[in-house]
């Protein structure tokens, strides 16, 4: 897996699941860890879209992540690639997170179904088939908090939660812990509308971020 992030510096001392050692005596290290659960993820099929992808989508980015950028579902250009978010989508996304600077830090990006769904529709039963490996990535990244991108990914991770319009640009609590939904960046490219609440969220996020400040070395 790619170890790309952005940022310097130690997150806060609270957040001890990411400053704990990287390996426990006697057992493997959490990039090895990280590296089986992919190979499972690839080797998958639980379900129908394990045998009609062309590869398994399973992350990118820092494998000591302060945020976790959750999608719904890998598009064409992520099954030809085999990477998150490396479509028009990726771009979007990856001019925000630039936008974002130093107040981000470390990063990682993942979906929520692993496999590319036909005519790019969100299927609830690979999601419960994924469910399972949803849950280790996060256990093993411990990430300070998730930014679910749309409304499925958001369904995903607080289904009790309100719809992502009412959500979007606000802390909100979760089962996974803190959440700082955004709408997708898919739906910047079909309405002016959404593109304007994109850019109006990122920057209750940018402003959210500077008053959870990094801890610098």
């Amino acid at each position: 897996m790619p170890r790309r992030g952005v940022g310097r510096g130690r997150t806060r001392a609270r957040r001890t699941a990411r400053d704990a050692p990287q390996r426990r005596p006697g057992g493997p290290s959490r990039a090895e860890e990280l590296e089986r659960l992919a190979a499972t993820i690839r080797a998958c099929r639980l379900c129908p879209l394990g045998r009609s992808r062309t590869h398994a989508v399973v992350y990118r980015g820092s494998l000591r992540p302060r945020a976790v950028f959750v999608g719904e579902a890998p598009g064409a250009e992520e099954d030809r690639q085999g990477v998150p978010f490396v479509g028009r989508s990726g771009a979007i996304l990856d001019k925000a997170v630039a936008s974002l600077g130093d107040d981000l830090g470390p990063y990682g990006v993942l979906n929520v179904v692993k496999c590319r769904p036909p005519a790019n529709r969100f299927d609830p039963g690979a999601a419960r088939a994924c469910r399972p490996y949803l849950d280790r990535q996060l256990e093993l990244l411990a990430p300070e908090f998730l930014v679910p991108l749309g409304a499925k990914a958001l369904r995903a991770l607080a289904p009790e939660a309100p719809p992502i319009l009412r959500t979007a640009g606000q802390e909100l609590a979760s089962r996974y812990g803190v959440l700082f939904p955004l709408v997708h960046p898919a739906a910047t490219l079909r309405s002016r509308r959404l593109a304007e609440r994109w850019q109006d969220d990122l920057g209750l996020l940018h402003a959210w971020l500077r008053g959870r400040p990094l801890q610098r070395a």
